[in-house]
């Protein structure tokens, strides 16, 4: 019994290790199945020390599937020290769900005003939003004028829904350095889309892409708890599956657009995917995870009942070097956590502005 269930635990977890690098346009619901390797790892781990223990050649089999799978606990888990930080380019990502979230009852208004202020004293250097809703019409919720005139800050706002002389939402970079240029890289229809500017920091020039990938369209109140989670699970499973196929289809555009940046690219964003997922992974072969590079703890980033998910991440092009990553998990005003990454400006290969811009 016990060879068998070594062997069939061997074989699954080399077939998810490896499926990660399969697009879902062509297996769909192997993302799905993917989200079983923390477990598998956990499995093989215990397997290997109870046949260490009886001295069974068998547990040559775990062994080589956590070899294998040792690249999934550094995407789980970074156990690291605060470092010191020196000065460089600070980005926040933050997914500010329309600053409307409404937790536990609170009224709307008291986390829109505190989840304001909040951003107008965070000194990130660069702030990327995603859900972002401006109304001009309204002071308290003129967030251009808020996040941006009043606090020293360039823009670039996408409107992807609504009426520009009264209320809209879409997606937004601001800057207290110029913005050179700016351009969509896809646009939708929903609260989705990538957008991108150039930030030009002193005698260097970065391309910073704001991205917010293919959501589940799941309503909330079928994720606020368990009991909701089981009686949708079938509408959430056909959601899961369209969803993952949708953003493997952007990320394509994604990166074909990364190839040409003549700049180092900073990615940041709502991926809308775990860590061991085909987008994940498709980016981590070409770029370096801010968490995993200097991140601690498991970073997590959702603020519901599913709260073991990290799905916003910052990527950055591998020339680059990182000084500090966070997760401000104590920042509960939206249905995401804010993370933000400091950035060396103290690295070679980095372009320099052309002089033809």
């Amino acid at each position: 019994m016990i060879r068998f269930l070594t062997s069939f635990f061997f074989l699954v977890s080399l077939a998810l290790f490896f499926s990660v690098y399969i697009s879902p346009e062509y297996f769909p619901y192997v993302g799905l199945a993917t989200l079983t390797i923390p477990l598998l790892l956990v499995i093989n781990g215990v397997l290997f020390i109870a046949l260490v223990f009886a001295k069974r050649k068998l547990a040559l089999l775990p062994l080589v599937a956590l070899v294998i799978g040792w690249k999934f606990v550094g995407v789980t888990i970074q156990l690291r020290t605060e470092p010191e930080v020196e000065k460089g380019l600070s980005v926040l990502s933050y997914n500010v769900h329309m600053f409307s979230y409404n937790k536990n009852g609170d009224g709307k208004s008291s986390i829109s005003k505190n989840l304001i202020q909040w951003l107008k004293e965070n000194p990130s250097d660069v702030k990327c939003f995603q859900e972002f809703y401006h109304d001009p019409t309204t002071p308290s919720r003129n967030t251009l004028k808020q996040l941006g005139k009043e606090t020293g800050y360039n823009h670039f706002y996408q409107v992807i829904q609504g009426n520009p002389k009264s209320s809209t939402f879409g997606m937004a970079i601001f800057s207290r350095y110029p913005i050179v240029n700016e351009g969509v890289v896809l646009d939708s229809r929903s609260t989705n889309g990538i957008i991108f500017a150039d930030i030009k920091v002193e005698k260097d020039t970065f391309r910073i892409y704001n991205v917010h990938l293919e959501s589940m369209n799941i309503p909330s109140d079928g994720l606020s708890d368990f009991e909701g989670i089981k009686e949708n699970y079938r509408q959430t499973l056909r959601k899961l599956k369209r969803g993952q196929v949708a953003r493997a289809s952007q990320l394509e555009i994604l990166m074909e657009h990364m190839e040409n940046s003549p700049y180092p690219n900073i990615l940041v964003g709502d991926f809308n995917d775990v860590p061991y997922s085909y987008t994940y992974f498709t980016l981590r072969n070409i770029m370096d995870n801010g968490f995993e590079k200097a991140g601690k703890g498991f970073g997590f980033t959702y603020n519901k009942v599913l709260f073991f998910l990290r799905i916003d991440n910052i990527f950055y092009d591998q020339d680059l070097g990182i000084l500090d990553f966070k997760t401000h998990s104590e920042v509960d005003y939206s249905d995401h956590y804010p993370v933000s990454a400091i950035f060396s400006l103290d690295k070679p290969n980095i372009k320099p502005l052309s002089t033809e811009e």
